[in-house]
Parts: C-alpha cells; structure tokens; sequence
C-alpha cells in the first residue's frame, strides 16, 4: 500500500464507502472531520498509525465533506482551514495508507449512531480498531458518543482508543476555531505553532492583469476561496510548485487599493524565479507576518514599500529554517 506499504493500486482519497477497496478493510481508522489536522488531531492520527503498525493492518482516515456546518448552517460561512486536497496532502506526509471520505449529506447525517456502527464501521470498514478525540460524537441529534463508541466495539468485536485533551506547546488550548481567529489577526506564527506544521493554501495559479511585472515584482496569482478569513497583508512564504523545488516568496493577500479594492486575491512573488507558473496548483505555506494591507499616495511609494516587504521576507525566511517534522515530509511530498 502507499507509503507504509510501497505503491497503492487505489488512489489515496477514496470517495464514498462505495469506493472502498477490499484492502482497506480490517483497518486501524481515525475517525473526524479534522479541520486544522492541528497537534490534538495529529495526537489522535499517530495513535492510530501506531495501531495500524503493531496489529498488521491498513492504517486509514475517515473524514466527512463538505464540513457538517456547511449542511446545517448553510447561512454561516466557515473558514476551512484544511480543504479534502489539504487535509490529505497532511494525512499522506504522516504516513496513512488512504482517506476514505463520506459525504455529509442529509441522508447521512440522518443515520444514528447505532446505524453508524453497524453501516459504516462494520459493514463497509469492518475496522479493527476506531480511533476517536474524547469530545467525538456523531449520529443523528449528535447520539453518539466516545463511550457509546466503547460499547460498540465490545458488541461488534472491535478495539476503541479515546484520545485525551491535547494541550498546545505554551500549554494552551488546541482548537480549529482558536487557529481560525489568530490567522484572522494575521498571526501566522501563533497559529503555526497550535497546527504543528506551517498552515497552507493550495490553488490554481491564474492570469492577472501584469501589474506586478510593471511594477518588478511579477506574481504569481491564486484565487482563494471566498471565505478563506486570513487577514489581508504582506506575508513572509514559501512557494511550492507540484513535484518540484521550494521558492522563498513574499506575498500580498487582499484587494489591493492602492489599485482596483477588487476581490480578494493571493499574489505571490518568488524570490530569484523567472519561470512560468499559469495553470500550476501552487501549495503556499505561510511563515510570518509583515505588515498590514494599506493604500499608496503614487506607485512610487508602493515599490518603496514592496521593496522593503521582500528584503524583511528574506530575512523572516532565513531565520525560520526547515520547520517542524511534519513540515519537513510535507515538503518532500510530490
């Protein structure tokens, strides 16, 4: 199989219990909806790993998409922090044979917990070991619980692991939402370290109206999505192309007054690059914060400033070295 187990002949993101091939059954599966993928997620995600090594079986995550709010609270936006293609780029580099994704639909969320067990789990996985936070539930009206989960696997004759409150590297509290409002204050360094690896965006580089050529500083433009709530600023970067090397990078996100106040846009200007990237996913992995978006007198003043952002870039990039381990395999991945 992937990655533990050398080449896979299934693609990583199994779409739909349909989907499911004969190898993944039997597995050791962490299940979620792991939005973030941050340090109490990755606590739950190397339980299972370790499970899934000492009992010989696939090791596999189950995730759910669209996020459930998304179903039932469709009139509040959420800033997804780990989009399907992010959180398995993260599920892949620690090291999971697959993902297998469900879509949380009505006729899903209809089921009950008991029917969760017993469908999903049992019949379509036939796991061997669940893997769970200690705050899990799950099943129409929320039903279930990690204790109903423990009772379960003694009925239908499969292991249950609960993992504790995972506390942050200061001792403080891990949750996507506390992410979410730092990256919103533009502190990508405090939300860096809450996630264990440095948060990232990953999207198609597209055309743009070559300002930033004119200006000297080409960019490469990436259309995030609309309720991405990163602050608007000058950001330090790197730029990773599909199968490719790493470029030390500065960045704008927001809607550049000084211009057209247009919608939002990521603009990205790799550092001593002269290639062309239309077409390209790019993967851009934040590292620190320069300053605000603001608006210039005259072009001159802009360039000025540019100038300034892409030399403390440089400098915030050389000082932050290669990152954490998670950062280091998901940078060596294709």
């Amino acid at each position: 199989m992937q990655n533990r187990r050398g080449a896979a002949n299934f693609p990583f993101i199994v779409d739909g219990l349909d989907a499911v091939p004969p190898e993944l059954r039997g597995a050791a599966v962490a299940i979620g909806n792991f939005d973030g993928m941050h340090r109490a997620h990755q606590a739950l995600l190397r339980e299972a790993l370790a499970a899934a090594k000492s009992r010989g079986t696939p090791a596999v995550v189950l995730t759910f998409e669209p996020h459930p709010r998304v179903l039932f609270q469709p009139n509040m936006p959420l800033f997804r922090l780990t989009p399907r293609e992010a959180k398995a780029r993260i599920a892949r580099a620690l090291g999971f044979d697959a993902m297998v994704v469900i879509p949380f639909d009505p006729e899903f969320s209809a089921l009950s917990a008991a029917e969760f067990v017993r469908t999903v789990l049992v019949e379509r996985l036939a796991v061997d070991t669940a893997v769970v936070g200690f705050n899990f539930r799950f099943g129409a009206g929320r039903g279930g619980s990690a204790a109903f989960l423990i009772d379960a696997g003694k009925t239908h004759g499969f292991r249950v692991i609960v993992v504790d409150r995972i506390a942050g590297p200061s001792g403080e509290r891990v949750s996507s939402g506390i992410v979410r409002d730092l990256l919103a204050a533009g502190d990508v360094e405090r939300a860096n370290a809450i996630l264990g690896y440095r948060w990232f965006v990953m999207g198609e580089v597209i055309g743009g109206d070559r300002r930033g050529r004119d200006l000297g500083f080409p960019t490469a433009n990436i259309r995030l999505p609309p309720e991405v709530g990163l602050r608007h600023g000058i950001y330090a970067v790197r730029h990773r192309r599909p199968g490719g090397a790493a470029h030390d990078a500065v960045a704008s996100f927001g809607r550049r007054p000084t211009f057209d106040n247009g919608a939002p846009v990521l603009e990205v200007h790799l550092f001593d690059f002269g290639g062309d990237l239309y077409g390209e996913t790019a993967i851009v992995t934040f590292v620190g914060w320069i300053r605000p978006e603001e608006r210039f007198a005259d072009v001159a003043a802009l360039v000025e400033c540019m100038n300034r952002d892409a030399a403390e870039a440089r400098a915030i990039l050389a000082a932050a070295g290669p990152g954490t381990d998670l950062d280091r395999r998901l940078m060596a991945e294709s």
